[in-house]
């Protein structure tokens, strides 16, 4: 058994009801900005803000002197948004982009009275989670939840979207890929889970084969973008442009790829062995700051740098498997149970930034909440782990009625959402740091099927009642 295809709207009526609805609910998941009277801002955010003009001049523009540190893809969207005058424009459409995709997630499950139970269902999901934070971030990090929707959309429920909300999807699944590198992995992973139960001719997968193929299409267009791009750019063809070495800081951070230098550098060369005596017990201490490693490095010796970085790591984790192992099983728990929105204080550097960044920006961020860092995290931090807790119970005493009622749609829901935020959990805190922002991006889609498995069974007992 499956929940009944929906039916499109067709009439003007239904479709400009439906259109406030999703206004409704993208105005209720930006409250946070709106407490704070201004978009939340992360270090990061002023790179993504900045660095989407040098991209666009850098058109037509030979030779290329600019080097982004970010997604040149999302900072250049975002751009023709914000112009350089304001980021709230980006808080809107990352708003309406949550709004819209969700919308089409709870359509696919949701029969009846669909705009109330939506309304609804983004009102529990925005105040009791981590999403209307991230909405309300200036940072790619809600696209990435957002693609792992469009993609079950795209696989498992593709009869419920018009043509053209299909087009819309994938072209939302694709902006979500390119948008941070973390999100083209992951997406990796999930095709390879998908391929895997295709091959072994799993009852979730039988005529979904094409929509697997076309999630790997979308990859396949992410991957030839971001080559050309970077091509056209650095002069060198790259998926992750001029990427910094965080495996190399968090390795050297974790403890074994400092011992492998410290014993091996008499008799080896590596490029790090010159600063072998120096090198920091915490990643950040490696890549930023203007006395790190890498920043004093010259362009020659940070080339290197990258070269060596997987024969490094490759050579550590040959002397030290089980050190390292245990070292990243470690971490990746810790991430795994933090998921805390604790990360919106002020920071200095951005302070001083902001204007550069964004002429005319300081005073306004300074009458925010976070300028002053009273931003109340710590209550809402608190708060949303109750959400998160129940998911979980209710997703898993609903295993057994999803089995017996064939609901094959929330399974592979569920086939998605879960190894992903798992494997958010080990990518994350193994290849750059534990930070509860990694997580709490992501953590709100428990939640969010949980409420959908709840109106589902609802709606179920509701008809059994009605037929009997």
């Amino acid at each position: 058994m499956t929940p009944s295809t929906p039916r499109v709207e067709t009439t003007l009526h239904g479709r400009v009801a439906h259109a406030l609805a999703i206004l409704a609910a993208a105005l209720l998941s930006a409250w946070p900005a709106l407490l704070n009277r201004y978009p939340l801002l992360y270090a990061d955010s002023l790179s993504y803000l900045g660095e989407g003009l040098p991209v666009l001049k850098a058109f037509g523009h030979r030779p290329v002197t600019f080097i982004a540190m970010r997604s040149e893809f999302y900072s250049l969207a975002i751009f023709v948004f914000h112009w350089g005058i304001s980021p709230w424009p980006v808080v809107v459409l990352q708003a309406l982009l949550t709004a819209y995709i969700v919308w089409l997630v709870a359509r696919a499950f949701i029969a009846r009275c669909l705009a109330a139970k939506y309304l609804i269902l983004m009102a529990l999901l925005s105040a009791l989670t981590s999403m209307s934070w991230y909405v309300s971030l200036v940072m790619p990090d809600i696209l990435g939840p957002i693609l792992y929707l469009c993609i079950c959309l795209l696989v498992f429920a593709p009869e419920t979207l018009s043509k053209r909300e299909h087009w819309a999807v994938a072209l939302i699944a694709w902006f979500g890929i390119v948008s941070h590198s973390t999100h083209f992995v992951l997406t990796l992973g999930i095709i390879a889970l998908l391929a895997a139960m295709l091959l072994f001719k799993s009852r979730l997968m039988q005529h979904r084969g094409r929509a697997l193929g076309e999630i790997a299409l979308l990859v396949a267009a992410a991957a030839v973008a971001q080559v050309a791009l970077h091509t056209y750019l650095y002069h060198e063809p790259s998926l992750n442009g001029r990427r910094l070495p965080y495996l190399s800081a968090r390795f050297i951070a974790d403890g074994p790829e400092k011992w492998y230098l410290q014993q091996h550098c008499a008799t080896e060369q590596w490029v790090l062995c010159a600063n072998v005596k120096n090198l920091p017990d915490n990643d950040d201490d490696f890549i930023w700051g203007d006395n790190t490693i890498w920043t004093k490095s010259s362009p020659a010796d940070q080339q290197l740098i990258l070269k060596q970085e997987t024969p490094l790591l490759l050579a550590t984790m040959r002397t030290y498997p089980r050190q390292q192992i245990a070292i990243s099983l470690d971490s990746f728990w810790q991430q795994l149970n933090d998921f805390g929105v604790n990360d919106f204080d002020n920071n200095t550097w951005m302070e001083d930034s902001i204007e550069e960044t964004m002429p005319g920006s300081h005073a306004r961020y300074e009458r925010s909440l976070q300028a002053r860092s009273v931003v109340p995290t710590t209550f809402f931090t608190q708060l949303q782990r109750w959400p998160v807790y129940a998911a979980i119970l209710i997703l898993a005493a609903s295993l057994p009625w999803l089995w017996r009622t064939r609901q094959t749609r929330f399974q592979g829901f569920l086939i998605v959402i879960i190894p992903t935020l798992v494997a958010n959990a080990f990518i994350t805190a193994v290849a750059s740091e534990v930070d509860s922002r990694f997580q709490a991006r992501v953590v709100w889609l428990l939640p969010l099927l949980a409420a959908l498995i709840v109106f589902c069974w609802r709606d179920s007992r509701r008809e059994a009642s009605v037929g009997s």
